[in-house]
This record gives structure tokens, C-alpha cells and sequence, in this order.
């Protein structure tokens, strides 16, 4: 089995929610650390519902006085039980890991998120690290990273049936039956602002629906995990910025798959997003499990248009990254790096594409994608796992 990079210490004290969007491999990964547990599984339908019934039945699936882990899968479909998951930490000292793919039920039944009883950890699909010489860059643009569509050989059947069920189901979960059709040609309209500033009032017009609906479904996508926002990056700016936010689903296949393909559709009109995509796969992941305290942006200036892909801030420095997925760069694609070094001198700045040869140009370190995606923890100055 493959090593991920999640870490939580067997001798942990504190119990620990894991958020990550269904099929990023959370439940096997419990399963193999942590073996000993004691396993309550919300998607197995008896114990689903003896629970939902009585949340207080909890504490008679507990061996008295247990010292091992206790894990509750998919804590989003009772968020009621953390009401009981509170008492047991409290008064009977057992800890719990928690996952979830869904952090919308929880705030929408406004239960406690344990008041800072329980640490959270973020599990995503894989990334050059895990996988090893498993790992090829074609392959990851066009099966995505999710474990079971990049380790089988019919991705684009596993990824359809993922669409199809899991984010059909998850809304339906969300009581958006009668309009999952206006749900669906959302998500196929969504996926042609993959790595573009959103405009609701233009998606509201392709599918037919009202600007207000856009943004609510914008915030469904966000809660169940399976799409996110970059803000603008506008510290101490000197120009005027672009304001709105970009927009992203959480794997390049799931955004392959969301976009129509068909004769009048060109398969090149998704390279550029999905090369995109793939790289920020891995720097959010590696930010989350180094724990390196980054916020991502991008920067876009308004009326010249130049821009940086993505930029990488926090108490580690500043870090920003142009993304190009020809093989051969010019001297133009270079233009909003060198805006931003003179608006922020400080930055470490990189140009990513497509090419074999790391060159340089002045403080610009031009790398090719796939060396960049296997060097970023050393890039970004990563410290030890676990400390």
C-alpha cells in the first residue's frame, strides 16, 4: 500500500476531525494506522439509523473504559453525535478521530465543532510524493489524483460513475431534488471557469437560472469539499487589482470529466487549466500536511492584465508561481512575474513548463513542471513531518 503524508501520532491526546472530499482515501488510511480502533461506520445503514434514532446509543458501541481510538465515518451525516462525542471526551476521556466530506451539514445544524477539543487534518487526493515512480505527469493530467481513478486502467469509468453518484447523491443529501438538472448544468458550466475570476452573472445566464442560485451552488461545491476559491493577493498594493475570487474544482480528472467534450469542444482549451490544477493539487496538499501556515492567492493587476498564477504567503516568505504548459517558454510569459518582483522584491518567483532545463532569467527560476511538483516541499523549505 502507498505511504500518504497524512500524520496524526498514534500517542496523539487530542481527538482530531479529517475533512477530504469522498474517494481521497481517508477511510483506508484509518484503517491501516490505526487497526486497533474501535470502527463506527455511518455509511453501513443499521448502524446509521439505530444512531440517528438515539445519538445517545453511541456510548454502547464503546468497550467500557476503551484506551483506543474511536472513529466515526462520515460524522456529517449525524452531526447530531457530536453532541455525544463531546460528553465522551469530557467525561470518559476517550479519543476520537472524525471524518467527514461534507462540512456544510455540520455548520447547518449548528452543532459544536467540539470547541477546540479536536484538532483537524485535511486529506486530498495523491501527490508525486506518495505515489513515487508511480507517478507520470500525463497520467495525472487526465486521470486526476483521486487513489482509485489513478491506480486503475479505466479512469474515465471510475470518474464518470464519481460524478454521476457521489456528487449527485451529496446534493440530493442537501435536499436540492427538484433542482439537481440546474445543479448538473452548473457544474458542466463551472468547469469552464476552472482557473478563471468568477463571474456569477454570466453563469447564471449560460444555464438559465437566477445570480442568486449561482452563488448558492458556488457554496454547496465549497462546503462538500469538491471546489475552493483563490482570492487576489493585494498587500500593500500600488496598482489597482483585480478583486474577485478565481475558482477551482479540487482535481484536474474531476474537472476533465466535468467538461463537456464533444466535436465542436477542443481538448487543448483544457491544458492550460488542468496543468494549473494539478500543481495546485500539490501545493495545497503539501501546505496542509508540513503544515506550513501558507494562504494562497493569485495576483491580476486591472487594466494592463498581467498576472501570477499563484502566490504562496505567509510567515515562510513569499512565493509566486507562473504555470505554462508548452515546452518552450518566450520572454513575454515572464511579464506578471516581473510585475510582481517590482511590486514585491522579496518574493521567490518561479516559472513552471513544459520544457527539460532549469534556467534562470535574473531572479526568475524557470523549472519544469514535473521537477517542480517533485521539489516543492524543498522549495517551499518544508520542516520534518510531525514536528
Amino acid at each position: 500500500m502507498l505511504s500518504r503524508l497524512l500524520h496524526i501520532p498514534q500517542d496523539a491526546k487530542q481527538s482530531a476531525f479529517i475533512f477530504g472530499p469522498r474517494g481521497t482515501g481517508k477511510t483506508a488510511w484509518l484503517k491501516q494506522h490505526f487497526a486497533d480502533a474501535c470502527y463506527i461506520d455511518l455509511l453501513y445503514t443499521e448502524t446509521y439509523t439505530d444512531l440517528l434514532a438515539n445519538p445517545s446509543r453511541l456510548e454502547k458501541r464503546i468497550p467500557p473504559g476503551t484506551e483506543q481510538w474511536v472513529i466515526i465515518d462520515e460524522i456529517q451525516k449525524i452531526p447530531e453525535l457530536l453532541n455525544e462525542v463531546h460528553r465522551l471526551i469530557e467525561h470518559k476521556g476517550y479519543r476520537f478521530l472524525l471524518t467527514g466530506s461534507s462540512a456544510r451539514r455540520l455548520r447547518r445544524s449548528g452543532v459544536n465543532l467540539l470547541a477546540g477539543r479536536a484538532l483537524s487534518y485535511h486529506m486530498h487526493p495523491f501527490i508525486q510524493q506518495e505515489l513515487g515512480t508511480q507517478f507520470t505527469l500525463e497520467k495525472a493530467l487526465h486521470a486526476g489524483l483521486l487513489p482509485q481513478a489513478y491506480l486503475m486502467d479505466d479512469f474515465k469509468h471510475y470518474l464518470t460513475s464519481y460524478v454521476a453518484t457521489y456528487l449527485r447523491e451529496e446534493v440530493l443529501q442537501e435536499g436540492l431534488l427538484r433542482q439537481i438538472g440546474d445543479f448538473t448544468r452548473f457544474l458542466e458550466t463551472a468547469s469552464f471557469s476552472q482557473g478563471g475570476v468568477l463571474n456569477f452573472s454570466a453563469i447564471a445566464r449560460e444555464v438559465g437560472i437566477d445570480r442568486k442560485v449561482v452563488s448558492e451552488y458556488f457554496s454547496i461545491v465549497y462546503d462538500l469539499l469538491i471546489g475552493f476559491s483563490l482570492p487576489p493577493f493585494t498587500k500593500r498594493a500600488k496598482r489597482r487589482l483585480v478583486q474577485h475570487e478565481k475558482f477551482y474544482f479540487f482535481d484536474v480528472g474531476v474537472f476533465r470529466t466535468l467538461r463537456p467534450m464533444g466535436p465542436l469542444d477542443s481538448a487543448a482549451e483544457a491544458e492550460g487549466p488542468g496543468i494549473e490544477t494539478l500543481f495546485l493539487q500539490h501545493l495545497r496538499a503539501i501546505n496542509d500536511y508540513y503544515r506550513l501556515g501558507f494562504t494562497l492567492y493569485y495576483w491580476r493587476t486591472a487594466t494592463t492584465h498581467l498576472e501570477v498564477d499563484f502566490v504562496a504567503y505567509g510567515e515562510k516568505g513569499l512565493y509566486a508561481f507562473e504555470i505554462k504548459r508548452k515546452r518552450k517558454y518566450e520572454r513575454s510569459d515572464l511579464k506578471g512575474l516581473r510585475a510582481f518582483e517590482a511590486e514585491y522584491p522579496i518574493a521567490k518567483l518561479f516559472l513552471l513548463y513544459g520544457g527539460e532545463e532549469i534556467l534562470y532569467e535574473g531572479n526568475i527560476t524557470v523549472m519544469p513542471i514535473g521537477i517542480a511538483l517533485t521539489q516543492l516541499p524543498e522549495i517551499l523549505d518544508k520542516p520534518q513531518l510531525g514536528t
